[in-house]
């Protein structure tokens, strides 16, 4: 079969579908589905992104291109590892190869007037129904402080914190050690000051929301740009030059 363009959107009735599953329909031609794969991972992937490169719009941005090289090079998936696995190596690649190229590290100062304010903001509050308000003032000081840890932690932190991903998954998308996973882990704990994380009444999977409008946005773009593209398992799509080799993520 061979089309140039992404099939309308399919019926969703594939919700209890796998991501593996999904990949080898789209494989099979039923490309419309990718939209599905996008929009559940829109979310973990743009956590990580932002957490090597602490930059909003520079995550979108890789997001973009691991869809598109996610799409690519589909053919390679051979699911010796999940879906999701596989799809956050591709956007860890992308990420660290633009955070080389150009470091941009905005670091929050400490005991700034503005973390000040927060603090005497949640001590002297009482649950009322100005509670909403605080609860949102605390997520965003939380995220500024996310922010402004240094790279190596921030990336371990969202991946395991935010995200939520094992130990195991975070090692393997990373390229480091379980060890190495937990330390880093801790680390970034303390510098997050623990005391002043836990009143601020925010758990960490509020923080960095991607959805909605922002999540139509990112799909709409991939598919744009995946239009022009031939299917994933036609074999003329080759590796370019430098480009990730998708295959032996997926060794363990």
């Amino acid at each position: 079969m061979a089309t140039n363009t992404l099939q309308a959107a399919a019926p969703i009735s594939t919700s209890l579908l796998s991501d593996e599953e999904i990949a080898r329909r789209v494989l099979a031609g039923e490309t419309a589905l990718y939209e599905i794969l996008m929009r559940r991972h829109n979310q973990r992937l743009f956590r990580i992104a932002y957490g090597i490169l602490g930059d909003s719009d520079e995550a979108e941005d890789v997001m973009q291109e691991a869809y598109v090289r996610a799409y690519t090079f589909l053919h390679q998936f051979e699911g010796r590892a999940q879906f999701s696995t596989w799809l956050a190596k591709i956007a860890v690649y992308e990420a660290s190869s633009r955070s080389k190229k150009r470091r941009r590290v905005e670091a929050l100062p400490i005991n700034s007037p503005r973390e000040k304010e927060v603090i005497e903001s949640m001590r002297s509050s009482i649950r009322d129904p100005g509670q909403e308000c605080l609860r949102r003032e605390a997520v965003s000081f939380l995220e500024q402080a996310i922010h402004a840890l240094p790279d190596i932690y921030r990336t371990v932190f969202m991946c395991r914190e935010v995200e939520e991903m094992s130990t195991a998954e975070t090692a393997h998308c990373l390229d480091l050690t379980e060890e190495t996973v937990k330390v880093r882990l801790h680390r970034s704990r303390q510098m997050l000051q623990n005391e002043l994380y836990a009143r601020a009444g925010a758990t960490s999977s509020q923080a960095f929301q991607f959805m909605g409008e922002r999540c139509d946005r990112i799909v709409r773009l991939v598919l744009e740009r995946l239009a022009g593209l031939q299917n994933p398992q036609e074999p003329s799509v080759t590796a370019t030059a430098g480009g990730p080799q998708i295959s032996p993520t997926e060794s363990e």
